[in-house]
Order: C-alpha cells, then structure tokens, then sequence
C-alpha cells in the first residue's frame, strides 16, 4: 500500500488553515520587524551593554582594591586597637562588658540544640554574659522542646533566658526589638546576634568584643560563615561559591574602604547603643538586618569585618528553600533602596564619597544591576538575537566581559574552579528568581513582606557532631511545576534550534546547556549528587 504522509492526512480545511496562520504570523513578523523589533532589540543591546560595563567595573575596582589588601596585609587588627581583655585584680569581673547574645528561631527543630548548646559554651566571663533565647515557634511540642534544653543549661548555672511572644509581628526583626525591651538587656554593653544554625567557636566573644571595647567609633564587628554541608550537594557547592565571593571581596572591600557593609543578620557582635541611636530593628522590609546596617552608618558609626573569625551554618539543600532564602534577599535590599535613597542622599553626617558608594555600588550596581543585567542579557536579549540576526552583540559583550566576571567571582572558592560551568548555569537559573525579586521590591508588589524561613535539616550539623543521619535521595522531583522556568527553558531551546538550523551558529551550544539548566529547575529537581571535590 502505498505510504501517505502526514499532510494528505490531514484534512484539507484544517491544512489550509493551518498555513493561512503560519502565513499571517510570518507576515506580521515581516513588516513588524525592520521598523519595531530590530531598533527596539538594538536599544536593549546598548543598555544591557552599558549594565554589564557597570558590573565589570565594580567587579574590577573590587579586585584591585583586595588585592592591594592582601599585598599589604591590611588586617583589622593593624588597622583598629584589638588588645586581649586581661583580668583586673581589683575590679575582678566587672571589668569585662556585660554582653547578650540573642538566638531568634522559629520552629527549628532540627538545629535548636546545637545554636542553644554552641552558645550556652562561648567562653566569657559566667556573670557578664546572657543567653536570651527568642522563640517566636508556632509548634507547641517544638516549644517545650526548646524550654526544656533552656531549662536542662540554666541547671547548669548558665543565665538563660527564654523568651516567647503572642504573635509573629515583624518577623525576626520583631523578636530582636520585643528582646531588647526587657529589663536585665539595659545592664548589657554589646549583643551578638546568632542564627538558630550557627555555632560560633568558644573565643567567639574573646576575638570580637576587643574591637569594640577599644575603638569606641565602632558599632559593628561582623564574623565570616563557614560552610559545614558545603559538600552535601552540587547545589550547595554552588552556593558556597556565591558566598565565598560576598564574604573574600565584597565584606573585605566594604569594610577596608568606607568602614560599611550590610550586616549579615547573624555571626556579629553590635554596640548596643548604636542599635538604640540609629532607631533600634525594624520591619519595614525582609532585611532588617541591613536596615539598621545603613541607619548606624548614616549616623557615622563604623563597621569591622573580621575574616579570621569563622561561624559555622547550614547552607539550604533544598531548591525550594533556597528559592524562598535567595527570594527575601534579594526583593529586601530591593524595597529598602526605595525607601531609603533621599534619605541617604540628604545625610549630612557622612561624606559625598561615601554616600556614592552606598547608593551606587552597594544598593544599585550589586543589588539591582547585578541580578537584572545577569536575567535580561544572557537569557532574553542575546539569545533574540538569534532570532534577528541584523542584531548583533560585540564579542566584548558576549564574551570577554562576562567571562571576566565569571573569573573575578570565582577566586575566593579555587576549589570549585572545574565546576564554573555549572555555577555559571545555576546562577543564571537564580538571575531570574533575583530579577523577579528584585522588581517586587522596587515596585512594592504583592510578595514585597513575604517572609519564609529557611528550612535547617541539621544533618550535616549532625554528622560533624558524630552522629549519623539518614542518606537522602539523590534527586528528587518538586511538589508542582514552575511555568516561569520551563517557559524560559523552551525560549533558550527554540533560540538554539534556530541558531543551529537557520543561524550563525554562534550560541547554540549556551542556549542549549541553559535551557536544560531551566528545565531541570522548572521540574523542581534538586542537584542534589555531589561533586568531586
């Protein structure tokens, strides 16, 4: 019998329709194209050209000014007086400042034991230091749990506090400012603020409070995290390299140049009375933490990043969390740029120099430009150029700025340099999460005070104490679909089908490895094998 083909099959009516539609749509694309698509694609080349310079230079001035730290050896403890605390014979204890160390969690099973029991072990002096735990948990047995190990440390005559409230009302930022209204709070100097995840190491206190004791100007002594699940998954290597990069050059820079950085909301030691006059914690936003940050600094208060100080915490090891985690930081700093920009603009306490460098390269360039030019660039503006091939993007654009970058971030984890590639398809799946954030915050919409803390599975916490845990799945599908990926994802295959078939042949191999990259986030999988190290 003789083989029909797929159109004689189909009906007459239906394959004259179909072609009329196909014609239309190739019409319209004709006539639209060289007035509208080309000018208007050839605009966003230039401004996503003039976003990535923008980076490029920040990242640039960045590099240079770590590496003339490092050649110079421009520690902390050369620049500020940070002499060892000694015992007088006199005074006796009383000679040590009265220091709280606040623990805000929220349900947290999983680590609660292991913050309360790292804190409840710093060393100071027994009667200068209170533990105040803030548990704002809405799981009753979780509640008494964490009752139960405050009163299991107070029997062994460690002041402890806990602390609980009748409601959740600004968040973290809530259960820090309704911590600070008790009583015995206004006998402390200084208050370290620790995740419920983190475990400072017992000199925590001994290696930070000297920087404030001896250099009055200073509000804020920050610590580094450091990673104890960094090995866990391909994931959270990913993000150790992220991080790595914010704490090696960002926080270093930050601190070495102007004497500011935004707090990292954990792992710090804060002058009380610079809390009180830059106006105490506030909720308006998800970042309270670099709220106050930016408020103390406007009131000419000087912050200190000490690298050599190391707090272990948890990475989050699921996409979902680290969805929600990467969501509220990048929408906050977002929503507090809007609020704050003429407020810093009419500071007068600090210099021109410093208020540029706050508005511009912390607040414009790294948390908007960044995460903008990453999205819209690499994952809709060059891969249309494809698709319009009287476009075209300078190599220096496509390819040696970018790359550059790439490199810049990539040196404070050499340890991961063979997982570039996948880092660099990781982030650009996160660029569109960041970027989505990111205008929420600016634009104040829906999800702008949406908080989700971070799901802690303490089991890398765990195996480091000894104890075993459970070996998780090594891939595993998401709860639902994300339309907004897979919708990406199939833009990038057909950009890559059409460079392959029709194009140049320039990107197809990027658009391919990208779309891949969004189809496995639009699935809900979670890179969760784990890498060679």
């Amino acid at each position: 019998m003789e083989r029909l083909s797929t159109t004689t099959m189909l009906p007459d009516t239906f394959q004259g329709t179909r072609d009329d539609i196909a014609g239309q749509i190739g019409l319209i694309w004709q006539q639209t194209k060289a007035p509208l698509i080309v000018p208007l694609l050839k605009l966003l080349v230039v401004v996503c050209l003039v976003m990535s310079l923008m980076l490029f230079m920040e990242r640039v001035y960045m590099g240079v000014v770590i590496v003339f730290i490092k050649l110079f050896g421009r520690k902390p403890e050369k620049s500020y007086k940070c002499e060892s605390m000694r015992d007088d014979l006199e005074l006796g204890h009383s000679a040590y400042p009265m220091v709280l160390v606040q623990i805000p969690m929220y349900n947290e099973k999983e680590v609660y034991q292991l913050s309360i029991g790292a804190a409840c072990g710093l060393s100071w002096p027994s009667d200068r230091i209170i533990i105040q735990v803030l548990d704002d948990s809405t799981d009753p047995a979780i509640k008494e749990l964490v009752e139960l190990e405050c009163q299991r440390w107070a029997s062994k005559g460690i002041n402890i506090k806990y602390e609980i409230r009748d409601n959740r009302n600004g968040y973290k930022a809530g259960a820090l400012k309704e911590g600070m209204k008790h009583s015995y709070v206004k006998l402390c100097d200084y208050v370290a603020i620790l995740d419920a995840d983190f475990q400072p190491e017992p000199d925590f206190l001994w290696r930070t409070i000297p920087f404030l004791v001896h250099n009055p100007e200073i509000a804020l002594v920050q610590a580094r995290w450091k990673f104890v699940n960094a090995d866990e998954c391909l994931m959270t290597r990913m993000q150790e390299m992220s991080l790595d990069y914010h704490f090696k050059v960002e926080q270093e820079v930050g601190s070495a140049t102007y004497n500011f950085f935004g707090f990292n909301g954990t792992a710090g030691v804060w002058r009380i009375s610079a809390i009180n006059e830059a106006g105490g914690w506030k909720d308006r936003t998800t970042v309270e933490d670099m709220d106050l940050a930016v408020r103390a600094s406007l009131k000419g208060w000087k912050f200190v990043y000490v690298g050599d100080i190391k707090v272990k915490n948890e990475l989050p090891s699921t996409f979902k969390a680290f969805r929600y985690q990467q969501h509220r930081w990048s929408c906050g700093p977002a929503n507090l740029f809007r609020k704050m920009a003429m407020e810093i603009v009419r500071n007068k306490r600090v210099s021109l120099w410093k208020k540029l460098y706050v508005i511009y390269s912390f607040f414009f360039v790294r948390k908007v430009i960044a995460h903008t030019v990453t999205f819209f660039f690499y994952c809709v503006v060059l891969p249309a150029t494809v698709l319009v091939p009287e476009v075209e993007v300078p190599k220096w654009g496509s390819v040696y700025i970018p790359s550059i970058i790439t490199l810049l971030n990539a040196v404070g984890t050499p340890r991961s340099f063979h997982l570039l590639m996948f880092w660099i398809l990781f982030e650009n799946v996160m660029s569109l999460h960041r970027t989505k954030a990111t205008l929420i915050g600016l634009l104040e919409a829906g999800r702008v005070n949406e908080w989700v803390v971070t799901e802690k599975l303490g089991d890398a916490l765990k195996m480091k104490s000894g104890a075993k845990a459970p070996r998780k799945p090594r891939f595993r599908v998401g709860e639902r679909l994300h339309l907004l990926e897979l919708g990406v994802g199939a833009y990038l295959f057909f950009c890559g089908c059409y460079d392959l078939n029709f194009g140049k042949n320039r990107y197809f191999i990027y658009l391919f490895l990208q779309s891949f990259a969004f189809f496995i986030a639009g699935v809900g999988y979670v890179g969760t094998f784990v890498p060679n190290s």
